[in-house]
């Protein structure tokens, strides 16, 4: 299977890296990107709260990101961790990856819907 792009594709979702990802089965498709709406809304909405284990939740959204083509949530996430990581103020970052995931997940739902 050929890597992912050096420069993932523009916009929320990296569709040609999904489809390497799935091996072109639009039925799996559907299935990860409806998880990943699900969990994604969930990891942002528990991360809110600052929990202890926050880091290991942004490192669980970031591979998520990553296996589907959802590069912009995945940067966002790693900020997130490396601004936890560095015991940092994680305002900003955790701003950051609400708007990518918001961006990402509205982008799904219009996938979803069109299949």
């Amino acid at each position: 299977m050929p890597s992912p792009p050096l420069a993932p594709g523009t916009g929320p979702i990296d569709l040609e890296h999904l489809q390497r990802m799935t091996l072109g089965d639009e039925g799996i498709e559907q299935e990860v990107l409806t998880m990943f709406s699900a969990q994604s809304a969930k990891l942002v909405q528990t991360l809110m709260t600052q929990p202890s284990d926050a880091g290991a939740l942004a490192h669980t959204l970031k591979g998520s990101a990553r296996a589907i083509g959802a590069f912009a949530v995945a940067d966002a996430a790693e900020r997130l961790e490396a601004a936890i990581r560095a015991g940092s103020n994680p305002s900003a970052a955790l701003a950051g990856l609400a708007e990518a995931v918001a961006e990402a997940r509205g982008v799904i739902e219009g996938l979803l819907r069109s299949s």
